[in-house]
């Protein structure tokens, strides 16, 4: 028998922790479970141009939305089925208290049954999942799902499918079976996610980069060299053109970095970065025919070895007052709106998510990466003060891929988010194992609301359906990911913490630690995890 992969977990919390960044080993299976394969469609993919000729129904020909009350009430009077499809449905929990007719389809279901609004097939055998994008694939073609989305279609009626990720596969399996995709096309969307692509189009709207050179080397004597010509020292940040920034992200001053990671870099154009002591920034964004929306500014939490054993990993993200202030803030919004409006030229519309990372001895900042698709960050960026004042920002991206006409201002939704989001505090942060062992888990805490009592104890409190109702810091609700009868290994995704708090602090010599509160909280979680050796179910690791 083989080891436990994480793509059925860790594919499955990637695409529901939206980027983490654990690569799955082989995963353990028991003897008596059976294997499933997709079936490939290989059907054209739809078009933007023909879905918008099929969802004209859900604006019904009524006359452009021209206030902010006027959308809360076509949200609140929807008619169109909109289905999340993912591994879990983390990213856009909570949406449904905005968006009639939104719901969930999701692989991993956190409350065992009890969610009015998700839905998870009951037979599912054995399969080693790859990816976010195989996960979807299931889910899209499993006849207990299709049963469901049929179920709540009415006729004539074309669902709608949102999703983390997907390829063009996706889109031919959606095609066949009469559902519209709403999301950027698939080929756009993989050709944006290069970094090397982002950097020149970015440059092009001058929204500028961390120093950097595009170029192609073979040796570390070839890296000096060019590094040199375009004035970036020996010091140096090496990012490939695809992959997660936590993977592919190689930090080289010396020759020993080079050799270490150069079965990665050499030959292939690569992006060389000058390094600089960044303050990493989250910021997501939907492109919509009106220009760009921008939201919330976010810390990044990243590589806290309490939570990952990944360096430089994701591990979550904080909004707060402060997060990015004054001239800085208003810089960095300028550089998202342009690149969102560069975007828009390429024929990209909706949501998409910007690292920015600002140099804190200069306070400049850069544009650090592109993710063009909901982001891990999408959970806190829902709801905060400025979408409960106005609307959710994945509400833009929806309106915009149900083709309703907007007259608004998009200038003063951005001054209204700026002024409002920048108010509020919401924290988050991703669980993962960081022991080496692998277990099969037979104890795991309840999805749903908790506090901390007397004894300083996690306590389950109640089954809430989301974070949305959350008052303070007292309160903190935790997202199941990995349940009893599922396994954990180094780097498979435990759960998600969310709470009203700070969960970082910034330490004497200027990095960032875990707040003492923080860490009581991920001590806490662990402690409610149990379980047994692969050996002691049958199970041995292998290839």
């Amino acid at each position: 028998m083989s080891k436990p992969s994480t793509a059925t977990s860790s594919a499955a919390a990637s695409a529901a922790a939206a980027e983490t960044t654990a690569t799955p080993p082989k995963a353990p299976r028991r003897k008596t479970t059976r294997t499933a394969t997709v079936p490939a469609a290989r059907t054209k993919p739809t078009t933007s141009d023909s879905q918008a000729a099929t969802t004209t129904a859900a604006q019904g020909g009524a006359a452009p939305l021209r206030s902010m009350s006027e959308v809360r009430h076509f949200l609140r009077m929807n008619t169109v089925p909109v289905f999340f499809v993912g591994a879990t449905p983390f990213n856009l929990l909570g949406l449904d208290r905005f968006v009639r007719n939104f719901s969930y389809i999701t692989y991993y279901d956190a409350w065992d049954g009890a969610h009015p609004r998700v839905f998870t097939p009951r037979h599912k055998p054995y399969i080693e999942f790859q990816s976010g994008e195989e996960i979807n694939n299931w889910l899209l073609v499993n006849p207990e799902v299709r049963a469901h989305i049929a179920a709540a279609t009415a006729p004539g009626v074309r669902p709608k499918i949102a999703m983390v990720f997907f390829n063009e596969q996706t889109e031919s399996i959606c095609a066949e079976l009469g559902y519209d995709v709403i999301l950027p096309p698939a080929a756009l969307r993989d050709r944006l996610d290069s970094k090397l692509v982002t950097t020149r189009l970015a440059a092009e709207v001058g929204v500028a980069s961390v120093p950097n050179t595009l170029t192609t080397v073979a040796d570390y004597t070839e890296l000096l060299a060019a590094a040199e010509a375009a004035g970036l020292g020996a010091d140096l940040v090496v990012q490939t053109a695809y992959g997660d920034s936590g993977k592919t992200t190689f930090f080289i001053d010396e020759e020993a970095d080079w050799k270490q990671h150069a079965h990665q870099i050499s030959g292939v154009e690569v992006k060389v970065m000058k390094r600089i002591d960044a303050q990493p920034v989250a910021v997501e964004a939907v492109i919509t025919r009106r220009g760009t929306v921008v939201g919330p500014f976010m810390s990044e939490l990243t590589g806290h070895p309490e939570l990952t054993p990944y360096r430089g990993g994701w591990c979550g993200n904080e909004t707060f007052p402060g997060v990015l202030e004054g001239e800085v803030r208003e810089r960095a919004a300028d550089m998202v709106s342009k690149l969102g409006d560069r975007l828009g030229q390429e024929g990209y519309r909706g949501f998409f998510e910007v690292d920015v990372l600002v140099d804190r001895a200069t306070g400049d900042p850069y544009l650090g990466e592109l993710n063009p698709r909901i982001s891990g960050a999408t959970s806190i960026t829902n709801v905060t003060a400025g979408a409960y004042a106005d609307v959710p920002l994945f509400a833009f991206h929806l309106l915009e891929h149900l083709d309703v006409e907007l007259e608004l201002d998009i200038a003063e939704i951005n001054e209204r988010w700026r002024r409002l989001a920048a108010d509020d505090l919401w924290s988050q942060m991703v669980i993962k194992e960081t022991s080496p062992a692998v277990e099969l888990i037979t104890t795991a805490p309840r999805t749903g609301l908790y506090s901390i009592d007397a004894a300083g104890s996690l306590v389950h409190r109640d089954d809430a359906w989301d974070w949305h109702p959350l008052q303070d810091e007292n309160e903190v609700y935790f997202l199941r990911i990995s349940g009893v009868g599922e396994y954990r290994w180094k780097g498979a995704d435990l759960g998600v913490v969310l709470t009203k708090g700070r969960l970082q602090r910034q330490a004497s010599d200027g990095s960032e630690k875990l707040t003492i509160r923080a860490k009581h909280l991920v001590d806490a979680v662990r402690q409610q995890y149990a379980g047994v050796p692969l050996a002691a179910v049958g199970v041995t690791e292998g290839a």
